[in-house]
């Protein structure tokens, strides 16, 4: 059973999260665990402060080393070494590869950030790994923390009612043994349901006829062209990699 722990000055806002849908579900049946840590319980003066002013200037302020790097220290003395990630714009962008990769670990900890960053002698002295959700900033890393969470924990075997579900996804990787998956690094097929015909708009006819083999190909087809209509670069990635 993997364990998240997540570092943050707010526990009080992601702890609701944490306890609702997927995460909720995946803790309830025992498949994950997520802790919430407040690093500013660590900060040593008597105002609890855990940020200062930038060493030469600029707006802003910066999170100190000392209370963050005795909070990490502390939940892998009782926990055991994680795999740790420093959530800030400039990270390594965050995928479902990663997120499949972490899917297999038995601990990662993820610290959210806040103001201007963090003191960057934290990531050189405790392997902290820098991860971003994307090329835009945020007040701080508790969403990306929560969008990680969530990302790997749909992963684990039990915790989704289906377990093609992951497989045959936008992005997945080619999972499936008998290749039925959608699983190619692209993005999924539309998906239709009842009603029938809503606006004028009326589901497709091929997904109404029963034919089994027609429906894969149509859905391989809208898969590739959404693809090449929304996200062209990943369908060039993908024919690099897994030609389809």
């Amino acid at each position: 059973m993997p364990l998240f722990a997540i570092l943050t000055l707010f526990p009080e806002a992601l702890e609701p999260y944490t306890r609702e849908s997927i995460l909720g579900i995946a803790q309830e049946k025992g498949l994950a665990e997520i802790r919430l840590f407040d690093f500013r319980d660590f900060a040593r003066d008597r105002h609890r402060s855990v940020d200062d002013r930038p060493f030469g200037g600029g707006p802003g302020m910066v999170l100190r080393p000392e209370p963050i790097a005795e909070c990490i220290e502390w939940v892998e003395a009782r926990h055991g070494r994680f795999r740790k990630f420093a959530l800030c714009p400039g990270g390594r962008p965050f995928g479902q590869p990663l997120a499949e990769e972490l899917a297999g670990a038995e601990r990662i900890l993820l610290l959210c950030g806040r103001y201007e960053g963090f003191d960057d002698r934290i990531r050189q002295a405790l392997d902290l790994e820098p991860l971003s959700v994307g090329d835009f900033v945020l007040a701080g890393g508790e969403l990306p923390a929560l969008a990680v969470c969530e990302a790997v924990v749909r992963l684990l075997p039990g915790v989704l009612g289906c377990e093609r579900s992951p497989a045959e996804e936008s992005f997945a990787s080619p999972l499936a043994d008998d290749g039925s998956a959608a699983g190619n690094g692209i993005l999924d097929w539309p998906h239709f349901t009842r009603p029938r015909t809503w606006r004028g708009r009326t589901v497709p006819e091929v997904l109404l006829s029963g034919n089994h083999a027609e429906i894969e190909r149509w859905r391989r087809a809208q898969a590739r062209e959404r693809t090449r209509e929304w996200r062209p670069e990943l369908l060039e990635r993908t024919n690099e990699t897994h030609p389809l």
